[in-house]
């Protein structure tokens, strides 16, 4: 006889990473950075100590993080990567009887953490342009929704929420409702349209920003996040944290990036050039994609879905496969833009 799990969680899948590539490929279905790691951070995480616990409150990177954003040390709170404070974020909020809203499609990790929560999943489909429908979405709150996942630029389409349309709809969501604006991607935003969360903590009291060193950073191999809310609600996800999960060798990597800083300007420029230029290729080729705004392109192949990757693996090019919906593509290495762009034109011509 088997042990009993809850049937809701032996029936989910658990998180898939990005397939990786072989040596003759790219990997562009993490969303990482093509850069290597910064030599101040490299030598910041080789005087990293691995036979002690780390600091547990990570309050050298809380501090350094509450000077930057003008907020308490108690308004930031540091996670094993963003999607584990998405995880505390739900399970302090939600429970069993609960609802979770957000929009589909979008982070793939998030039906998983509404399970994990025990709440119900609620999802708004994006609009054809692959954003957000928040009109919708607020329209969609009942007096059962606890927590709103908020995703910009979202996570796969590239697409942005815009300031106006933010603040339009937290005029709609009740004060005790939470609403999480995931943005991870911020630092490759250049629309000036564009909603930035942090300048918003201060009217909004039930807003928490998320935001990660995975991505622009270069970290994503250390797991390290963070966000800004109110000190209450970040109080319950410290609570609910696995202790100790943000490991010294991180902290002390993400303090050496915030040093350095000036240093990842160039690199998230030429990433933003690279971005714009693989998005006009595509548009000439007769591609309707959505404005992207992350370090990655979607690209919409509906039912020719597993075909299209197979003729972007082909080229050379391992994406991330969202079938029957399309892929995202990250920006990557310079070399692999003719081969991304002569497999999408294939896609286009015998497709």
């Amino acid at each position: 006889m088997a042990v009993i799990l809850r049937p809701e969680i032996a029936a989910l899948d658990p998180y898939r990473q990005g397939r990786p590539a072989p040596a003759d490929a790219f990997k562009l279905s993490s969303n990482e950075s093509p850069f290597p790691t910064l030599p101040a951070v490299t030598e910041a995480i080789a005087a990293a100590s691995v036979a002690r616990y780390p600091d547990g409150s990570a309050s050298g990177l809380r501090v350094r993080l509450a000077e930057r954003f003008g907020v308490t040390v108690d308004e930031v709170h540091v996670g094993a990567g963003s999607v584990s404070i998405l995880h505390q974020l739900a399970q302090a909020a939600a429970g069993p009887g609960d609802e979770i809203l957000y929009s589909w499609r979008s982070f793939e990790a998030y039906p998983g953490i509404v399970t994990v929560s025990g709440a119900t999943s609620v999802t708004v489909p994006n609009r054809a342009d692959g954003s957000h429908d928040l009109p919708a979405m607020a329209a969609a709150v009942t007096e059962r929704t606890r927590l709103v996942l908020v995703c910009t630029p979202n996570n796969p389409t590239s697409a942005i929420v815009t300031g106006p349309e933010f603040e339009a709809f937290m005029a709609e969501v009740p004060d005790t409702v939470l609403v999480a604006l995931d943005e991870a991607y911020r630092e490759f935003v250049t629309d000036p349209d564009a909603v930035d969360g942090i300048p918003l903590l201060e009217r909004y009291p039930n807003l928490v920003v998320l935001r990660t060193f995975s991505k622009a950073y270069g970290l994503a191999g250390l797991r390290v996040g963070y966000a800004i809310g109110p000190a209450y609600v970040l109080d319950a996800c410290r609570a609910t944290a696995i202790a100790l999960s943000v490991t010294e060798p991180a902290q002390r990597a993400a303090l050496a990036a915030l040093d350095h800083e000036q240093e990842y300007r160039p690199q998230l420029a030429e990433l933003v050039e690279r971005r714009d230029r693989i998005r006009d290729g595509l548009r000439a080729q007769g591609w309707q994609i959505p404005e992207p705004q992350g370090n990655f392109v979607w690209l919409p192949t509906g039912e020719h879905t597993a075909a299209a990757a197979q003729l972007l693996e082909a080229h050379g090019i391992v994406a991330r496969v969202f079938a029957p919906e399309g892929i995202r593509v990250t920006v990557g290495e310079e070399e692999s833009v003719d081969r991304l762009l002569a497999a999408a034109d294939e896609v286009v011509r015998t497709l």
